[in-house]
């Protein structure tokens, strides 16, 4: 199977599951290669055939995107080391969860979670501690009856009540035959992806982007907070306290085209404004829904309404 084929499998299923999707990223380098959105789902999606080739540069551009823009990242794929996902499976990588297609269609369109997360060791299921108790108290079992039955110790069935300890999948099978009930706990995709954004927000004065880029800085000037991206088909998320922008910075090409055509299918996902700063003249006003203005323009802001201002009116100018 190849990246092509899966990508057109993924978008099906998320088309399937009633997303908006955007046209592919096909620039290089990049972070994500499709970005959709399902109400106030908003996913960035990486595509590898194999899960490994994640590197962590690319995984930590993932996160900061989905947290800038309010969305979750997932990496999907078909195989890690030499062997192929499996299904209802998690796997985690730098944090970001990786799923095969079929436990994507499973969760996106049969609204079914998986089950088991993969972990060094093994395979694993979170069990409902709660559950565990109350089923072995009613069967008036004690903790060193049913961890003999079992083969572990007293403490670990108690951490298993606890919720403190996730089990083998045959473990959880033994139990559930032994105590008639469902243990299992499902697992939250989009949730395992936002638990593991323990990393706070950047306080809103900090820079980072080169402090030689010059239209950045201009955007930093008119009161936006701008994080710039080294992965992305923009160069910046700039905002403030109404507007979020995708910006791209370039002097006017048939790549820069491309780009503010791409930027333009992805802010519609997004539900953000897209705007390319052209160093030099430009040849138009707008390239779909991707605002061109060029430096000079930008240089004569004075603030942030201003610069709203111009991109609305060239907005306004595409549409008569």
């Amino acid at each position: 199977m190849t990246k092509d084929i899966l990508i057109h499998q993924i978008v099906d299923v998320l088309k399937q599951a009633d997303f908006i999707v955007s046209k592919r990223c096909n620039i290089r380098p990049r972070s994500f290669d499709l970005a959709a959105r399902k109400d106030n789902i908003l996913l960035f999606c990486k595509v590898l055939y194999n899960i490994d080739g994640l590197n962590e540069e690319t995984a930590h551009e993932m996160k900061a995107l989905a947290r800038y823009l309010g969305g979750s990242a997932i990496l999907v794929g078909a195989k890690t080391r030499d062997q192929m996902l499996e299904d209802s499976v998690v796997y985690m990588r730098y944090d970001i969860p990786a799923v095969n297609v079929q436990t994507l269609y499973d969760y996106f369109v049969e609204n079914v979670p998986p089950l088991v997360s993969a972990a060094p060791g093994g395979l694993y299921v979170s069990i409902d501690g709660d559950v565990l108790k109350e089923a072995r108290t009613q069967q008036a079992m004690s903790l060193g009856t049913l961890a003999t039955e079992l083969g572990v110790s007293r403490r670990t069935i108690s951490k298993y009540e606890e919720g403190g300890m996730d089990a083998s999948i045959d473990v959880v099978l033994h139990l559930e035959e032994l105590l008639d009930v469902a243990l299992a706990k499902s697992i939250d995709i989009l949730q395992a992806f936002e638990k593991k954004l323990k990393e706070p927000p950047m306080p809103i004065e900090e820079k980072k982007y080169p402090q030689e880029d010059n239209v950045l800085d201009m955007l930093h000037s008119l009161g936006y907070q701008v994080v710039s991206t080294s992965q992305a088909p923009f160069k910046a998320i700039s905002k403030d306290n109404h507007d979020t922008m995708l910006t791209g910075v370039s002097t006017y090409s048939s790549a820069m085209i491309k780009r503010a055509d791409l930027m333009s299918s992805i802010s519609s996902v997004t539900q953000t404004r897209s705007v390319f700063i052209i160093k030099g003249p430009t040849k138009s006003e707008t390239v779909e829904n991707t605002v061109l203005i060029e430096e000079k323009e930008l240089d004569r802001m004075a603030g942030p309404e201003e610069f709203v201002s111009l991109i609305d009116e060239k907005t306004k100018c595409k549409k008569h």
